[in-house]
């Protein structure tokens, strides 16, 4: 007979495939019909939530770190856009941090199956280069995330292949990642 432990694993994790499954259907559906395409046709996605449009861009900002089909500062430009730099802020800061809390605990409990079905490793082989090089991944993981354009969605499964403390990649996650997506807000709320 299995334990009560085992028998909440193994709930947790179909339950969490069936909500990825679903979540990567919802993605791949507006990928393939040219919602994510450019700034005006995610724009016109998200408004088309109505008042539901922050809660779904927040759900879309997780999902694309989760399952990386659009790129991160897609969703910065058009919270920015839709709902001022703070409301934009939130909307992406909280699905960003959430997505790659989510990927992180996907790494663990997977392990590199999911890295190699998710990211083509051939690019990414500079970055193991230098995480193997480097003194301290802390630091580096740190400044990925604290700075744009670094590769933060593999990072965040490769921290989590790497046993990375939970509380540690929280931390980083919570700490750094505001900075980037702060400066977007600001930026594209008034220049957009």
């Amino acid at each position: 007979m299995k334990s009560k432990e085992t028998i909440v694993k193994y709930t947790a994790t179909a339950l969490l495939a069936v909500l990825l499954l679903i979540s990567a259907i919802f993605m791949i559906s507006g990928w393939r019909n040219g919602h994510f395409d450019s700034f005006d046709s995610f724009r016109t996605y998200i408004i088309s939530f109505g008042v539901w449009a922050p809660i779904i861009l927040t759900l879309i900002q997780a999902l694309q770190v989760v399952i990386p089909v659009l790129p991160g500062f897609l969703g910065c430009i058009v919270g920015a856009a839709l709902f001022g730099a703070a409301g934009g802020f939130w909307t992406n800061y909280i699905g960003i941090s959430l997505g790659s809390i989510v990927a992180y605990w996907l790494a663990r409990w997977f392990g590199i199956n999911i890295i190699e079905k998710m990211f083509s490793l051939k690019k990414y082989e500079p970055y193991i280069e230098k995480i193997q090089k480097s003194k301290s991944y802390t630091t580096l993981l740190f400044l990925s995330i604290l700075l744009p354009l670094a590769p933060d969605d593999f990072l965040c499964y490769f921290s989590g292949l790497i046993n990375m403390p939970a509380k540690k990649f929280t931390a980083i996650i919570l700490l750094a990642k505001p900075w980037c997506i702060l400066f977007y807000s600001l930026f594209f709320a008034y220049f957009i």
